[in-house]
């Protein structure tokens, strides 16, 4: 279960959002600039609420009362909307690049083969196409087995025979897992046809929305 309640005063009005998730996908919808990849990153720890509270599963990564936990305690998987994959190294070492030396890499091989990327882990990122790049940043998120996953956008840059798929392997992965999954979007059907809830945020407040 994750809980969020937080405010944060950003540029031009204050965030305030409070919800709770359990396993379920939540789509975060609303104009450019309205919070939303400020939320996700305030659950991550990139970035600190001014105050109010962030749990999941009854850990406390944040609290106006105590010290933030670190970004590497949060076992948090984050696919970040540019995908942020290492330009110098393939697509193998940027999977493995959160895991320690001695890591048990059944897993990884466990997540290439469901990713269908078995053939692109020696390939570096501008060797591979959008589609695949997502995939690959999709297991490097993965790869540590964390304990929610986090995706800004990233279907955005993908072309529609591709996004299919890619949807088809995040509501596989989740009916796999059973972990908490916040996506933000600005598509409608990528909220529609993935989330089981979706949350507006417009001006930094939230509000849930019915989905048709």
């Amino acid at each position: 279960m994750l809980t969020v309640n937080i405010r944060k005063q950003l540029e031009k009005y204050e965030m305030n959002v409070q919800f709770h998730l359990k396993n379920e996908i939540l789509a975060l919808t609303g104009p450019s600039g309205s919070g939303k990849t400020t939320l996700l990153n305030c659950i991550a720890g990139i970035v600190q609420p001014d105050e109010g509270e962030i749990s999941l599963n009854g850990r406390l990564f944040f609290s106006d009362m105590e010290k933030p936990m670190k970004i590497q305690k949060r076992n948090v998987g984050y696919l970040f909307q540019d995908y942020a994959l290492f330009p110098h190294f393939t697509a193998e070492q940027n999977i493995l690049y959160s895991l320690g030396r001695g890591a048990d890499l059944s897993h990884t091989n466990e997540l290439t083969k469901l990713l269908g990327i078995n053939g692109l882990l020696a390939k570096y990122p501008h060797q591979i196409s959008g589609g695949e790049k997502q995939r690959v940043a999709l297991a490097r998120a993965l790869a540590a087995k964390p304990d929610m996953l986090l995706l800004d956008e990233p279907f955005s840059a993908l072309d529609d025979e591709t996004r299919d798929r890619c949807h088809d392997e995040l509501s596989r992965i989740h009916a796999l897992w059973k972990i908490p999954i916040i996506l933000v979007t600005h598509r409608k059907t990528d909220a529609e046809r993935l989330a089981d809830r979706i949350i507006r945020i417009v001006n930094g407040q939230a509000t849930e929305q019915k989905k048709s």
